[in-house]
């Protein structure tokens, strides 16, 4: 009856959004890429990547952070349990471009729509013997036709934000039905283990396995980075990373203090969202500073682009760099984090040892950054204490060396929850494997959180 009526408001939302969508499908290309997979249409280079004797896993991650969390995790997939195949679906385009890169396009599809007949369209396909959620992407239909197919579902890193929790609240009503019925529900902390039971999950298929983005390494060097390098070699870099509307500019503000400090200083600056990159570079060149665009640096050689100069700012108009680029950081800003937006994730930085200095809003990330926080590994500003906080840190190399390595200690020490979370997807597709047991020995090496 729930499952009814949902799908019931999913067809109103639908044809009363249909304008709105219309609409965006014809004035942006984001919107139409990927519609015909979303609306069910199997893709051909899936149906032949699919085709053989291996059984399948189907994990899904939203976007690029998603993507970025179960990168480790794919990895470990593909060596514990090797008679597997896995393909990764996004709902972003960022998500898709990046899951392809490190993926391989013929693993990697748009999400259906929750749609009945699109995800069965899948399902049929694919005959995945596990769907793996990642973080708490739960679609009722999709979760439905699962069920009824027998098809183990797992969370892994599942949380429930601070932002989010009230919906949810407001929802429980149709999640505890469904909710109840996962395999699996492998949280990031205990109090989003709590959470998810309050909503409906099973308190005993829900466990509290550590986050996923402790184990993320850069998978390596990007090509920004190698050109950085290269193009830098003698200057100190400030990365801004991850940043939202009104915080590239809040960065040129102080920009001029950061150079009366530090003028041997150049600024990489990334905004979080590519369909943005062309209003940051508008707002860099009706700023008079001088700037140039990473993307520029592709149509010549290292040798025929000219030396950074002292006070210039990089604009990394790329996919999938970021997480390098942090390496080469004095001093790293992660952004999203100055308005309430939920911020990003500061474990980018830190596993680097990298000082970073974060906006007051970071609903989405709390548990990471009260972590760094009681171990005094990050620095919390608001919008007039930021340049003064970056300034501070620029000015005094030893103590925010100090600060990054006691980032890296928190990035470093909370690591494990890649080898439970196999742990615990080998005991469901094969409990009698030996893997199993070597996997849990190593969970428990590292510890438990």
């Amino acid at each position: 009856m729930v499952l009814f009526f949902y799908n019931l408001a999913l067809l109103a939302a639908l044809v009363a959004g249909a304008p709105w969508w219309l609409w965006r499908m014809a004035t942006t290309q984001k919107y139409r890429e990927g519609l015909a997979e979303r609306l069910g249409s199997v893709p051909q280079r899936l149906r032949v990547a699919g085709a053989g004797d291996k059984p399948v896993i189907w994990l899904h991650a939203v976007s690029v952070g998603e993507v970025l969390a179960v990168s480790r995790l794919v990895q470990e997939i593909e060596a514990a349990l090797f008679g597997y195949r896995i393909f990764i679906s996004t709902t972003t385009r960022t998500g898709q471009e990046l899951a392809r890169t490190r993926f391989g396009s013929e693993h990697v599809f748009y999400c259906p729509l929750d749609l009945p007949w699109a995800v069965r369209a899948y399902l049929r396909a694919l005959q995945p013997r596990m769907l793996i959620l990642a973080e708490t992407e739960f679609w009722p239909n999709l979760l439905n036709v699962c069920f009824r197919r027998d098809i183990p579902v797992v969370v892994v890193n599942a949380r429930i934000s601070d932002r989010s929790w009230p919906r949810y609240q407001m929802l429980r009503r149709l999640w505890r039905p469904i909710l109840g019925r996962l395999t699996q529900v492998l949280a990031q902390t205990e109090v989003d283990a709590q959470r998810l039971i309050a909503l409906g999950c099973d308190p005993q298929s829900t466990s509290v396995s550590g986050n996923l983005k402790f184990d993320v390494r850069a998978a390596k060097e990007a090509e920004a980075t190698r050109r950085l390098k290269v193009l830098g070699e003698n200057f100190r870099f400030l990365v801004a990373g991850s940043t939202l509307e009104g915080e590239e500019a809040a960065m040129l503000e102080a920009w001029p203090r950061l150079l009366a400090k530090e003028p041997n200083l150049v600024m990489v600056l990334a905004p979080r969202h590519p369909e943005r990159f062309s209003v940051v570079s508008a707002l860099l060149q009706n700023s008079g500073m001088v700037w140039n665009k990473r993307s520029d640096w592709d149509r010549n050689s290292t040798n025929a682009i000219a030396p950074l100069t002292p006070g210039q700012i990089v604009l990394l108009d790329t996919i999938g760099e970021l997480a390098s680029v942090y390496s080469l950081a004095a001093v790293a800003f992660v952004g999203g984090s100055l308005d309430p937006a939920g911020g990003h994730n500061p474990l980018e930085p830190a596993q680097f040892a990298v000082p970073i200095v974060m906006g007051p809003h970071y609903a989405n990330f709390r548990a990471i950054t009260d972590d760094l926080r009681a171990h005094n590994a990050i620095r919390i500003a608001s919008r007039d204490e930021l340049a003064d906080s970056i300034a501070v840190l620029l000015s005094n190399p030893s103590d925010a060396q100090a600060m990054g390595e006691r980032a890296r200690h928190v990035f470093e020490q909370q690591a494990g929850a890649t080898a439970r979370s196999i742990a615990v997807l080998q005991k469901i597709l094969d409990p009698s494997s030996e893997v199993l047991q070597e996997l849990s020995r190593s969970a428990k090496i590292e510890g438990s959180i």
